[in-house]
């Protein structure tokens, strides 16, 4: 097994590298997915914390198993009232904070 421990010097550089300069399209898209891959991370930690089923929460939203999957993994991003209603059913809120 070859390890790699090569320090990146400067990770924008391969970011831009692979994804395009920040403010383009391809680079816009790349961020775009990792927020909906990322969202659906947080929902699913929060889910299991919960102790709930894909079932059962699609159950209390009205949905299917099949959108709470997709939406944990990524595939699909809810609608910003969808997420509220998610963070509720799972017996959250949503609060905005100031980045310092």
């Amino acid at each position: 097994m070859h390890i790699n421990n090569h320090k990146i010097a400067d990770y924008d550089a391969v970011l831009d590298a692979k994804f395009g300069a920040q403010g383009t399209q391809s680079r816009i898209e790349a961020e775009e997915k990792a927020f909906a891959f990322y969202t659906g991370q947080i929902i699913e930690q929060v889910r299991k914390e919960a102790k709930m089923t894909q079932t059962q929460l699609a159950e209390r939203l009205g949905s299917s198993k099949s959108y709470i999957s997709r939406v944990e993994t990524g595939r699909t991003e809810p609608k910003v009232s969808t997420f509220y209603r998610i963070a509720s059913a799972l017996g959250h809120s949503v609060e905005l904070m100031p980045v310092y």
